[in-house]
């Protein structure tokens, strides 16, 4: 067995002939494992709201989404596209056509993105899942579009689940001038119909912007013809996606971006990232300040065992063994502490997942969830536990062996 180890962990549960010594041991303890216990609950907290997002984008986010480099759209028969249309792991493969335009119901108005959809969108996504009213997703029925909006953009639009009359949308004409006597000339008209649904995505982004419709209206209305703003994947269940991604990436080149359900909502995952590791940071210096408790601790202990320091020196123990002795006993109240703190941690989220202990608001159905999400990953478990042992055994290295130094 490890000789400074062997005695630090007897020094560590024996008893001291200062009381005092054991109290501040314990504290230490407490401390870091309060410290540790904040880093797992407060990360699991973040991954509670990250995962619970990515839910959100996934009922209307395709899995794979593949989108010109330059430019909005590009030719619907590209020859690249259609390559990736016959992979043996491709499901679904839908085109898109997506713009801006102005919508007009009642004398109301919104900016909005219409987005041209196939009817295999009900497949590519989990659209059926979030959408509200009387009706289904229909796209059109004979030479009549459907135009179905987001809750939010039916709110400002006063249209409610089923609208009575059309909708109506604007776009730019692509070529030509615009003539100021008459301005609506430079503009495409249009209408949609109500199918009776509208969605709920959950997410101000598509609620109060979208229309989804037919991809033929799409075309037509901002005269797109013959052309996609981007190419939208399913893959077969048991596909290895990470491999169908790098092969899709291989054979679109530099053309295109290929991109994943995170990699479409960038923006949102990327500021919740940074949310994530400044928590993780603020609680780490909250953590080294707990550590400060070993430091007092190790100091009495040093000067509690000064005789047993000369016998062990007679006994042949050299110097360096010594202070590692002490670096042990710092170390192992960073893992006891660690240890305490990740196994409450743990118990606190099962809890809030099991019972919603700690709510987000008073009433119920004002948010989206009633209660805190909490999702436990392994890798951040294994992080915390890391940081705790090397901030402990970085905050004792230097005091121990000036302490021991000076008093031993």
């Amino acid at each position: 067995m490890n000789f400074p180890f062997y005695i630090a962990r007897r020094y560590l549960f024996s008893k001291k002939s200062t009381h005092a010594i054991n109290i501040i041991s314990g504290i230490s303890i407490v401390g870091v494992a309060v410290a540790t216990m904040a880093l797992v609950v407060t990360l699991s907290v973040f991954n509670g709201f990250h995962d619970m997002v990515a839910s959100f984008f996934t009922s209307f986010d395709p899995q794979l989404k593949i989108v010109p480099v330059k430019g909005k759209t590009v030719p619907a028969d590209d020859p690249v596209l259609t390559r990736v249309k016959q992979l043996p792991q491709v499901e679904v493969a839908m085109e898109t056509v997506e713009d801006q335009a102005l919508a007009v119901y009642n004398g109301l108005q919104a900016m909005v993105v219409v987005k041209g959809v196939e009817e295999s969108f009900s497949q590519l996504t989990h659209i059926n899942e979030i959408l509200l009213g009387d009706g289904a997703f229909e796209l059109r029925a004979a030479d009549m579009f459907y135009g179905i909006p987001g809750i939010r953009l039916a709110e400002q639009l006063g249209t409610g689940y089923s609208y009575e009359q059309p909708i109506r949308i604007y776009a730019p004409r692509r070529e030509g001038q615009l003539n100021m006597a008459n301005p609506l000339d430079g503009l495409v008209e249009d209408e949609l119909y109500s199918p009776g649904v509208i969605f709920n995505v959950k997410q101000s982004r598509y609620d109060k912007n979208y229309i989804l419709t037919d991809i033929a209206f799409a075309r037509r209305v901002f005269e797109q013809q013959g052309m996609v703003s981007a190419l939208e994947l399913r893959l077969k269940p048991g596909s290895n996606f990470d491999r169908v991604k790098s092969e899709i990436k291989s054979i679109v080149g530099d053309g295109y971006s290929v991109l994943d359900r995170y990699e479409q909502q960038d923006d949102t995952f990327k500021i919740m990232k940074i949310e994530k590791l400044i928590a993780y940071l603020f609680l780490t210096f909250i953590l080294l300040v707990a550590c400060f408790n070993i430091i007092g601790s190790l100091s009495m202990l040093i000067v509690d065992k000064k005789d047993d320091v000369v016998t062990l020196r007679n006994l042949g123990a050299s110097d360096k063994q010594i202070v590692r002795i002490f670096l042990f006993e710092g170390r192992l109240i960073s893992a006891i502490g660690a240890i305490i703190g990740i196994i409450i941690g743990l118990l606190l989220c099962w809890a809030q997942q099991t019972f919603g202990l700690v709510k987000l608001g008073s009433s119920s159905g004002s948010f989206v969830v009633n209660a805190y999400p909490v999702s436990v990953h392994p890798e951040d478990v294994v992080l915390i536990f890391i940081t705790v042992l090397v901030v402990g055994f970085l905050s004792v290295w230097y005091p121990v062996r000036y302490f021991a130094k000076r008093l031993l």
